[in-house]
């Protein structure tokens, strides 16, 4: 949408993460004068000011100051900054005009459009997505809420480029007239109920994905979960449907030996399910939603199958660390929600012990209750969420309690043995005891790492 300028203009981008920085870099090239804020007194990347600055952006840290908000002719928003955070208010009564770093970028992209959104499973079908794409010699980016921002895609945007975009609800809850060509709802469960109001409000923000689409667009929606289909049932575009399962009469399904295409009464394999090496059924939903992507874009089987064979899934996301002396461990960090820690928990048979904990951001940790007692499952609880998971779970399922990762590493050790799996699927948030879930995957490792030096030693 070449038409949309803001030269010349005073923008103000809130926000200083990869987003923020993404934003403003690109605010600046179309000729605005840019204002970055954060509450945060200093940036962390030394390399990220220096850009900044010699772009001629205008650094406001340690506080988004009304005046500045009010004063500008667009606000832009990373999506970490919620539309309710307090600063907004004078500007919201002055009519500025409000976006987020996605709407923004969106808007003068060139090549056509990707969107995968879900309360799981995002980051994982993107990527396998983009690489089903690139193995057919598409030129394909991928990125979004994982890899690289939107802003930062569009200098290199041609009209042949596709862009497979993870969006998020907070990202999707600022848009205008963000236009996915096709739209992926992956599946839905309450979720960021720290951030949204209600549930209501979180499923809201989902389905906008759809909320530009017309009848030459596709919307791509997971047969096996109702909420989600209830969700994409006013969406104008195409529908297209996956499912884990041999279930529907048309779409991508999962057969005893195959991925497939299902279209009038036959079935045409596209992925065989030996070339799948991802841990986890409830992962092939993903490879089914990818292949159903690809299928629309017109990649084929072979394509496909190449992808998938070369893909081991993604840190942190059913990642096998080691196995230390029987016991495999595994870290699923990735898994701040009830919904992820749940299928994950499905993955395994009995001798589990999961470590679960964090910030607690809403979801009910009761639905994890059954699952876990059949299996016989075993709970090593950390962080601020240890009274709740005792609540939920007890006295169906034992919880211990544990005062840091490194000791309920230890802990789990000592009850899967001696064939057993500890699998960290937190179902909350980070924020409590580190920076995001990655540093928490991070230091799941290391202390996984440890704990095979000490018994090595020991043997």
């Amino acid at each position: 949408m070449d038409q949309f300028s803001v030269a010349g203009q005073r923008v103000v981008v809130m926000g200083a993460a990869r987003s923020g920085v993404a934003a403003a870099l690109l605010l600046v090239e179309r000729g605005a004068h840019v204002t970055l804020t954060d509450l945060r007194p200093n940036l962390s990347d030394a390399r990220d000011v220096n850009r900044l600055l010699h772009r001629g952006v205008e650094l406001e840290l340690g506080g988004h100051r009304p005046q500045t908000l009010v004063e500008a002719s667009l606000i832009v928003l990373s999506p970490g900054v919620p539309l309710s955070q307090p600063a907004l208010a004078m500007a919201q009564r002055a009519a500025v005009p409000i976006v987020g770093e996605l709407e923004l970028a969106s808007r003068w992209l060139r090549g056509r459009i990707i969107a995968i959104t879900g309360t799981k499973g995002k980051s994982t079908t993107a990527t396998l997505t983009g690489r089903m794409l690139d193995a057919s010699g598409m030129q394909t980016v991928v990125g979004g809420n994982i890899g690289v921002p939107l802003s930062a895609q569009v200098a290199t945007s041609a009209p042949d480029t596709i862009h497979v975009v993870e969006v998020s609800s907070f990202q999707l809850e600022t848009i205008r007239t963000f236009h996915p060509w096709i739209a992926v709802l992956l599946n839905f469960s309450p979720d960021h109920l720290d951030r949204h109001a209600s549930v209501e409000e979180y499923a809201s923000a989902k389905a906008r994905i759809f909320e530009n689409q017309d009848e030459r667009d596709w919307v791509v929606i997971n047969a096996d979960d109702p909420d989600a289909l209830a969700l994409a049932r006013g969406a104008r575009g195409r529908r297209f449907q996956f499912s884990a399962n041999p279930s529907v009469q048309e779409g991508v399904v999962v057969l005893s030996g195959a991925v497939a295409y299902r279209h009038a009464g036959r079935d045409e394999p596209l992925v065989p399910l030996s070339a799948v090496k991802l841990i986890g059924r409830h992962l092939l939903a993903d490879v089914a939603a990818a292949a159903a992507v690809a299928k629309l874009s017109g990649v084929s089987s072979a394509g496909m199958t190449r992808a998938v064979e070369s893909f081991r899934g993604l840190e942190h996301v059913m990642e096998l660390v080691a196995e230390v002396r029987g016991v495999r461990f595994v870290n699923d960090s990735k898994a701040t929600n009830v919904g992820s820690a749940l299928r994950a928990i499905e993955s395994f048979g009995d001798a589990l012990v999961v470590i679960l904990g964090g910030r607690y951001k809403g979801g009910d940790f009761g639905h994890l209750r059954e699952p876990l007692a059949s299996r016989n499952a075993k709970v090593i609880a950390i962080g601020e969420a240890r009274p709740l998971l005792r609540a939920a779970l007890e006295p169906a399922v034992p919880v211990t309690e544990a005062e840091s990762l490194a000791d309920a590493v230890r802990q789990a050790f000592d009850r899967a043995r001696p064939h057993g799996a500890v699998l960290l699927a937190p179902a909350c948030s980070s924020f409590d005891m580190f920076v995001d879930y990655e540093e928490r995957g991070r230091a799941f490792k290391r202390e996984v790492a440890e704990l095979e030096k000490r018994v090595t030693r020991e043997q």
